[in-house]
């Protein structure tokens, strides 16, 4: 692989800055997410060029590009640890998850309300079932033959015999 001149990399972080720049900025691409594949892209240069480097004996070395990403990266957790998240895509995301995690809670309540109204619609009917009952049971009583007998309604007076006085 051929060696970049001086004056070409000095262009190429130059480029690179003012796209790392643009993207932290929020001007994200259509499509594209706040990246160093992005970033490679918009700067036109490669991408292999942010990563490090392996020597021939196998020694490591940085990447030309590679102390670009780094400080990328770190601007980025910056933003992200103060809420500003400059990707919108990444935005939406965080957006609708606590959207869903909203809903989720919601959700949860009404259940339990579900639950507790069913809970007592069963112990009012459990109860009209056994007020039927006992009504059913009086009325039963009343109609046999015994010493019980039903008092003569009277529309005119509001006690049914006179006065207690």
């Amino acid at each position: 692989m051929a060696r970049i001149s001086d004056e070409t990399r000095r262009d190429n972080e130059a480029a690179i800055r003012h796209v790392v720049d643009r993207l932290l900025a929020g001007e994200v691409p259509a499509g594209s997410k706040c990246d160093v594949k992005t970033l490679a892209v918009q700067a036109g240069v490669a991408r292999t060029g942010f990563y490090p480097k392996k020597n021939r004996d196998g020694s490591p070395r940085p990447g030309p590009y590679q102390h670009l990403a780094e400080e990328f990266e770190r601007r980025l957790g910056d933003l992200r640890e103060t809420g500003v998240i400059p990707d919108p895509r990444a935005a939406q995301i965080e957006r609708l998850k606590e959207q869903v995690s909203g809903l989720k809670e919601r959700l949860a309540t009404r259940d339990e309300q579900i639950g507790g109204l069913t809970d007592f619609r069963e112990r009012a009917l459990s109860q009209i079932a056994a007020q039927r009952l006992e009504i059913e049971r009086l009325r039963d009583a009343l109609a046999a033959t015994s010493n019980v007998r039903a008092l003569p309604n009277s529309p005119r007076a509001s006690a049914p015999y006179g006065s207690c006085s």
